[in-house]
């Protein structure tokens, strides 16, 4: 058996939903290694005798079956297209250890704990709060998510299933970049944090002594952000020493 055989394991589809023209929610049953909120893994199917394969966050909760996944189909994406398509009952294959450091054993205790996301990207985010971990250490949580339409908003029940579990805690707040929206904030993230929008719609003051950040989404978001919040006088988390902004880029 080959190192490419070992690494990947065969799953079986167990429901496909389209939560918009292009969105969708894939859940797959595969015996995966255990992993951590906020860690990805990889998809693949094989395409004309080659194995396409693309990263994907995982948002379900650790130890929760099916295994479950938040999608976009791209126009030029081959394999989320393809992936877009499957039925229950098809073939997936599926790596089966879980890789990425976007977890919160990366971030260090605070008063509030600032998590930003773009489309997709809030996957790791929506895992994360499914656990106790992120209640126990953090006072306040702050869910901010970015999307161009409102139609774009995924999980929508699942992200009101944690308000009300966490009224007191938790603070969601969603921003819609393509047209004005009653109740979100329109504009994009990084521009948010510069004016102090984030601050006053959150009710939250961000400060290096308090506040944490995790980001995920499309790499403009995290570049753009990351120095905007480097404007403010937080430093990103990295090997030679502990900041306030944790963030990870897997393609």
């Amino acid at each position: 058996m080959t190192d490419r055989d070992t690494a990947w394991i065969k799953g079986v589809v167990t429901d496909n939903q389209h939560l918009t023209s292009n969105h969708f929610s894939l859940r797959i049953q595969a015996g995966i290694a255990p992993f951590v909120a906020g860690q990805y893994t990889s998809l693949a199917l094989d395409l004309e005798d080659n194995r396409v394969v693309q990263p994907y966050s995982i948002l379900s909760a650790p130890g929760d079956e099916p295994v479950e996944f938040f999608c976009y189909a791209t126009p030029d994406g081959s394999l989320s297209g393809e992936l877009r398509k499957l039925q229950p009952g098809d073939p997936v294959w599926i790596q089966k250890q879980a890789k990425g450091s976007l977890t919160l054993e990366q971030v260090d205790s605070a008063k509030q704990l600032w998590l930003l996301g773009t489309g997709t990207g809030v996957a790791p985010f929506l895992s994360m709060l499914r656990t106790p971990e992120p209640w126990q250490r953090f006072e306040h949580i702050i869910f901010v998510y970015a999307m161009r339409l409102w139609e774009d908003l995924g999980y929508g029940e699942l992200i009101e299933q944690v308000r009300r579990e966490h009224q007191e805690q938790f603070r969601f707040v969603p921003l819609v970049s393509r047209e004005t929206v009653a109740g979100t904030i329109h504009g994009h993230i990084p521009a948010c944090i510069i004016n102090g929008t984030l601050e006053r719609v959150a009710g939250h003051t961000m400060s290096p002594r308090n506040s944490q950040f995790m980001l995920c989404g499309n790499p403009g978001m995290l570049q753009d952000a990351t120095a905007a919040l480097e404007q403010k006088g937080f430093n990103r988390h990295s090997v030679e020493g502990r900041g306030q902004i944790t963030l990870e880029s897997y393609g």
